[in-house]
């Protein structure tokens, strides 16, 4: 089974830059109308409000990968998001469809924490360490498309951090253990629900060559083994932030998204995935006070739709994820304007068995609904 293959990103010309914001987003909108159906663009939340504003769909990566497979009209997918999103969608995608990410250095670093290499050397130790006991992988949506692969090789499955707690009760179900990667907070927030004290997951350092760090008895007791990986923005909020928001303000509602470290979802009032959050926000009544620890760009979409209450980060200053904001208007207009001009660039194109296997993966998930 091979790598991903990503085509080669054409050049982007300096005259996408020169011009001033105006005149690109005409641009921009000129190209985007004459592509007409032709083509969908797919937004995720935490992209810049310049891009979003072109999203024909907004939401999260999975909901985008199959909105875009669902529009058979257009034959290219173009994805406001990071590489393992697109590679999604290509995984879902139409025969007939091509998926394009304007910024092919747009990326995760929680995705990247754990890569195709380390994760077969770490899961032949452990299988190795294990006979006789059944350890299903799970990995995270927020991961690549040969980490699904494998784990749809392997007879395991991929979640979302809104149906986590599902697949991993599915996991348990199937076999005596769940092997989680890549994300340690997110997998150890989900075993929590599941009854778990905090430090009943073991952590999985992929640093260490010999066994992660574990010992092949702990191994044998655990339920639940977490890849030791993590987002560089919901690890940025703190208890003591949530106090200090609390001193200011009583009567608010803290709400953090669950790749956040543990004491921070415990010192929490809700943790939920990113479209648990927008409808949280939705339900609050006129009035209401609400700090929320997930990324910058959506907390202030949302500050911005619902002028009635007050809702901000509950860290102000933190920077927005910055491969996410990779994607600007001048890379979103030289993208459009290739295009409409009949240039397909920066194709996302995943390998046939590799698509075969993750979407199997994907399945799997589905099926838990």
């Amino acid at each position: 089974m091979t790598t991903t293959a990503i085509a080669p990103a054409c050049a982007m010309p300096a005259s996408a830059t020169a011009e001033g914001q105006e005149q690109l987003w005409e641009r921009a909108w000129a190209a985007r109308r004459e592509l007409g159906p032709r083509a969908v663009v797919l937004g995720h939340h935490y992209q810049r409000d310049e891009v979003i504003a072109f999203a024909d769909v907004t939401g999260d990566s999975f909901l985008l990968a199959r909105r875009g497979a669902a529009a058979t009209e257009a034959e290219l997918v173009v994805f406001l998001g990071v590489y393992f999103m697109a590679e999604a969608a290509d995984v879902l995608r139409a025969p007939h469809q091509t998926v394009v990410l304007p910024d092919l250095g747009a990326g995760c670093h929680l995705a990247e924490c754990a890569d195709i290499f380390t994760v077969r050397d770490a899961w032949a130790q452990m299988t190795a360490a294990l006979p006789g006991k059944r350890v299903i992988p799970l990995t995270y949506m927020n991961s690549g498309a040969d980490l699904k692969a494998f784990v749809g090789e392997q007879g395991g499955a991929v979640c979302t951090s809104g149906n986590a707690e599902k697949a991993f009760r599915w996991a348990l179900s199937e076999g005596d253990a769940v092997f989680f990667f890549p994300d340690e907070h997110l997998g150890r927030n989900t075993a929590c629900r599941l009854g778990m004290a905090p430090g009943d997951p073991l952590v999985w350092n992929p640093r260490l060559a010999e066994l992660g760090g574990l010992s092949g008895d702990a191994l044998a007791r655990a339920q639940v083994i977490l890849w030791k990986g993590f987002c560089n923005v919901h690890t940025g909020f703190t208890v003591r932030q949530i106090e200090e928001a609390r001193a200011a303000d009583p009567d608010v509602r803290v709400i953090v998204h669950p790749e956040c470290p543990r004491p921070v979802v415990e010192a929490a009032d809700e943790d939920g995935s990113t479209e648990y959050i927008i409808r949280r926000c939705e339900e609050l009544p006129a009035g209401a006070s609400a700090v929320i620890g997930t990324d910058w760009n959506l907390v202030n979409r949302l500050r911005l739709r619902h002028p009635d209450k007050r809702i901000s980060c509950l860290r102000e200053d933190i920077c927005p994820c910055v491969t996410m904001n990779r994607i600007d208007l001048p890379k979103l207009t030289w993208c459009l304007e290739s295009l409409a001009a009949g240039e397909v660039v920066n194709v996302v194109a995943v390998d046939e068995e590799m698509r075969r296997l993750g979407r199997l993966a994907l399945d799997r998930m589905l099926a838990l609904a």
